[in-house]
């Protein structure tokens, strides 16, 4: 019989009780800090976006307020309406929304069928093509800018809003072919066995069993796809030149004056293009942190 039986019951819960309440101590001291710092950075997250929307609702002014405003103190939805009207500024948006969509499209489609080949089909140097195309990851955009514009210059696509779905779908495909690689791995092998018992070809394969099962990778693809597109600046900024093909970025720095700027303008104008970004981002929620972590975790 140990010292421990020995030991009366009431004695015995009180030692436990105290020893978890001593290791739950530095536990919770942990998490208020924890807290603490995803509290910090959810207000340094958030904060720009408030002064942004709260002087869009404010009268426009040739100056910032300061300190900033994060709620407004004069409610006007003018800057809205001009900001509409202006600058053919519903012509940018609908330049942005055809690019977005058409490579949102193409990187998808081209990066499944891509993705598919490389996790389920064995042929020569496919792992040194496989890193080849990672380390087009590796190369910053900015490095790359002038063989591109040489490339599409010797295209005929300067100044073509479908040069630039080629060019936004081809820097995406590195990235979307890893995600949606690494789930097409995790299919079971017995499943794929099953269906070629059936008589199911490669074809149905792709797009009877690993498409549907794929859902929530293509979603963040297509997710990621359409963000880079929509934000994306220099490449449009170097390769269009006609007013009437600015993409959205384009056209809401044209709302910045030479010598002064309607702030409160821009700013409605910038509150409008983020609202797609945020319905994207909510069609695309249910399935897009089980794809990110899908494609994280093995």
């Amino acid at each position: 019989m140990t010292t421990t039986s020995l030991q009366p019951k009431s004695l015995r819960e009180a030692d436990i009780a105290g020893g978890n309440e001593r290791s739950k101590r530095p536990l919770n001291a942990w998490l208020l800090v924890r807290v603490a710092i995803i509290l910090c950075g959810a207000v340094m997250m958030v904060a720009p976006f408030l002064i942004m929307v709260s002087t869009s609702l404010e009268p426009n002014t040739a100056t910032l307020p300061n300190p900033p405003h994060f709620l407004p103190q004069n409610l006007t939805p003018a800057n809205y309406e001009e900001a509409w009207t202006e600058n053919n500024f519903a012509g940018f948006f609908g330049n942005s929304a055809y690019v977005s969509v058409l490579t949102t499209v193409a990187s998808v489609v081209i990066s499944s069928m891509t993705a598919f080949a490389f996790a389920r089909f064995d042929f020569p140097l496919k792992n040194l093509m496989f890193s080849m195309l990672l380390a087009g990851l590796m190369i910053p955009g900015i490095v790359v800018i002038v063989p591109q514009f040489v490339l599409a210059k010797s295209l005929n696509m300067l100044d073509s809003l479908e040069g630039l779905v080629f060019f936004y779908t081809a820097g995406q495909i590195a990235f979307t072919t890893f995600l949606l690689r690494a789930f097409f791995e995790r299919v079971p092998r017995e499943l794929d066995e099953a269906m070629t018992v059936d008589g199911a070809g490669i074809l149905r394969k792709f797009l009877v069993l690993y498409i549907p099962l794929a859902r929530p990778a293509l979603a963040t693809a297509a997710v990621f796809s359409f963000l880079g597109a929509w934000d994306e600046y220099v490449w449009a900024l170097t390769v269009i030149s006609d007013a009437t093909k600015r993409t959205l970025p384009l056209g809401i720095a044209a709302f910045q004056g030479e010598h002064s700027t309607a702030w409160g303008l821009v700013f409605a104008a910038s509150t409008l293009a983020v609202i797609p970004v945020i319905a994207v981002y909510i069609a695309g929620q249910k399935h897009l942190i089980a794809g990110i972590t899908t494609g994280a975790v093995k």
